[in-house]
């Protein structure tokens, strides 16, 4: 089993990588969309160089996606066909139900749907043109760029902190007044409730 986080020096197609996660925040997508234009003729291939995609190889030698969805989904719709990869386990021995679990239990599968529900393995989509739009992941996103909470390292840590405001901020107002759901979001976030999240910014009492 590779652990050594080696990077692929060829590139592969976007179209052969397995997402693990069943939604993104399009929101977010069309940001990181936005950078890559301001890449793609000045540096683009130093750009994708930079952004090693992390991916583990499954049964059949399938590479299944466990970070950067978004950043993926964003180069899909702009028409990129192929990005570099790193390698974090090669579980290719595996039978296809001992793989499942293994990457369930290191964290590496987010199998929930826009409504936060879990869902069977197999119904993560196949496609990374197929992750359905989850608002309250793109909330999520905006949230910390504003101060609401800091990076964390936890993997689907902002996935976390969507659920959270799932359960409080109206998605009528997430769809109709996106700023106006932030400032609420702020709110939110530095209560003492949020305090079990990942990169809770809020005062001790």
């Amino acid at each position: 089993m590779r652990h050594d986080f080696e990077p692929l020096l060829h590139p592969i197609e976007i179209s052969a990588l397995r997402p693990t996660q069943m939604t993104v925040g399009l929101r977010e997508v069309d940001r990181k969309r936005t950078e890559w234009r301001k890449h793609a003729e000045r540096d683009g291939p130093d750009f994708l160089g930079r952004h090693m995609i992390p991916a583990v190889i499954g049964p059949r030698g399938t590479y299944f996606l466990v970070d950067h969805h978004h950043l993926v989904r964003a180069l899909h719709d702009e028409g990129v066909t192929h990005v570099l990869v790193s390698v974090i386990a090669d579980l290719g021995v595996l039978k296809r139900s001992a793989f499942w679990t293994f990457m369930d239990n290191r964290n590496w599968l987010h199998p929930f749907d826009v409504d936060g529900k879990r869902q069977a393995h197999g119904r993560i989509p196949k496609a990374i043109g197929k992750l359905e739009d989850d608002p309250y992941r793109s909330l999520a996103g905006e949230l910390r760029r504003a101060g609401g909470f800091a990076k964390a390292d936890m993997p689907y840590s902002e996935f976390l902190w969507a659920d959270f405001l799932r359960r409080r901020v109206d998605l009528h107002i997430v769809v109709k007044d996106f700023e106006a759901a932030v400032a609420e979001a702020l709110d939110y976030a530095h209560h003492p409730d949020a305090r079990y999240l990942p990169g809770w910014c809020g005062a001790v009492e």
